[in-house]
C-alpha cells in the first residue's frame, strides 16, 4: 500500500476534524499510511503509525489516558513520540526503536498530517483558510468517504459543466455549459472561471438570495471561479448578483456569494476522504441559514458521490480504454500534471 505513486506525500493533508478525536483515538488511512490520531499532553494533536509494537494490534482500538495512548489488546502504553511509555507488569525497555510518527497540526478547524518525509514538514505550507478565523464569515460543512481515485473528485470540481445534469434540481442550469470556461495555470496552481450574465437564478441561489433578504426572482449575473492548489485543495468562488450591478464585483447589498470549500485527501489508489463545506460572508449570524446551506450541499455532494463511485467502477473494468479530452477538461488535466510533477520530484 505504501508504494502508491498516484499522490505526492510531502504535503499537508486534512486527516480529520477536531471533534473526531475528542472522545477516543481515531484510525485513518492517509496516502496509504495507516495512522492513529489522538490528543497527547496538553491537548496537542499527535499522529502515530496505527500499530502496537507488542503484537501488532491497531492502536486506534485503544484509549487515551493522560496524553498517552493505551493499546486496547494488552495495555502497552505509547507516547506521542512513538516510544513505549510502559506496560503493567512488564519490562519494555528493549522496545527502544518505537513506531513511526507523523507531523500533525490542528489549524483552521481541521487536523492536518504530513505523510512524507517529516524533516520537510513546514507548517507555513498549510493553506491559509482566511475565512476560518474571521468573525465576518460563517461556515458549515461535513465529510464523505468516497470509493474513487481522489483525482476524479478534483476533475469533478474543476469542471462544473456536470452541474447541469447531476444537480439539475439545485445548482444546475443550461447556461453553465453554454458559458465557455477560462482555464489558467500559474506555477502549481490552476484556475477555471465561468461567468454568466442576465440569467435566472437556480433553486439553490434563489434560496441564498432570500437568505440575504434579496429578491430571488430577478435576473442575475452568476460566477464560478475554481482554484486548485496541490495536493487536494479546490476553493470555488461562487455567487450571484442582481444583473447589472457588477457581477462578481457587485456590492454586498446586491449579491449572495461564498466559497465552496473542498479539501480532498487520498486514502488508497481508489478511495479518498472529502472534507466539504461552504463559507459565506453575508448574514453570518443566521444559524438556520448556515444549517440550510449545509443541508443543501449535503444533498448536492451526495449526488456527486454516486456518480464518482460509479465512474470509478467503470474505469476499473475498462483500464485500457482511452477517454476523450475536451476543452472543459483542461483544468483537471493541468491539475494532474502538477501532481505528477510533485510525485516525480519526490
Amino acid at each position: 500500500m505504501n508504494k502508491n505513486t498516484n499522490f505526492p506525500k510531502n504535503c499537508w493533508y486534512v486527516a480529520a476534524t477536531p471533534d473526531e478525536i475528542e472522545a477516543k483515538p481515531l484510525g485513518r488511512v492517509v496516502c496509504g499510511r495507516s495512522m492513529v490520531l489522538f490528543r497527547a499532553v496538553e491537548g496537542q494533536v499527535a499522529a502515530l503509525e496505527d500499530f502496537c509494537p507488542h503484537r501488532g494490534a491497531p492502536l486506534s482500538l485503544g484509549t487515551v489516558e493522560n496524553g498517552v495512548i493505551v493499546c486496547g489488546y494488552h495495555g502497552m502504553r505509547m507516547n506521542a513520540d512513538g516510544k513505549c511509555a510502559g506496560m503493567a507488569g512488564q519490562s519494555v525497555e528493549r522496545f527502544r526503536k518505537g513506531i513511526q510518527t507523523y507531523p500533525a497540526i490542528e489549524r483552521h478547524g481541521y487536523i492536518w498530517v504530513w505523510p512524507g518525509d517529516a524533516e520537510l514538514a513546514n507548517a507555513d505550507l498549510i493553506p491559509d483558510l482566511h475565512w476560518a478565523r474571521s468573525p465576518d464569515w460563517a461556515f458549515g460543512g461535513g465529510m464523505f468517504h468516497i470509493r474513487c481515485d481522489y483525482r476524479l473528485l478534483i476533475d469533478n470540481l474543476l469542471d462544473l459543466t456536470h452541474e447541469t445534469y447531476v444537480h439539475a434540481s439545485s445548482i444546475g442550469q443550461p447556461e453553465i455549459e453554454e458559458a465557455a470556461p477560462d482555464t489558467l495555470r500559474k506555477d502549481h496552481h490552476v484556475s477555471v472561471s465561468r461567468f454568466m450574465e442576465d440569467i435566472p437564478a437556480p433553486p439553490f441561489w434563489q434560496d441564498a438570495l432570500k437568505g440575504n433578504n434579496l429578491d430571488p426572482d430577478l435576473p442575475v449575473d452568476r460566477w464560478q471561479v475554481c482554484r486548485f492548489s496541490p495536493p487536494g485543495s479546490v476553493m470555488i468562488d461562487v455567487g450571484v448578483a442582481h444583473a447589472g450591478h457588477g457581477g462578481i464585483e457587485a456590492p454586498g447589498e446586491h449579491r449572495a456569494s461564498g466559497i465552496v470549500v473542498d479539501l480532498i485527501t487520498p486514502e488508497t489508489e481508489n478511495s479518498c476522504w472529502y472534507f466539504w463545506g461552504m463559507a459565506r460572508n453575508f448574514n453570518v449570524t443566521d444559524l438556520k441559514l448556515t444549517d440550510s446551506i449545509r443541508d443543501s450541499q449535503l444533498k448536492i455532494f451526495t449526488e456527486d458521490l454516486e456518480m464518482l463511485e460509479s465512474q470509478q467502477r467503470n474505469l476499473e473494468a475498462n483500464r485500457e480504454r482511452p477517454l476523450m479530452s475536451l476543452n472543459i477538461d483542461r483544468g483537471g488535466v493541468e491539475a494532474r500534471k502538477i501532481l505528477q510533477e510533485l510525485i516525480a520530484r519526490e
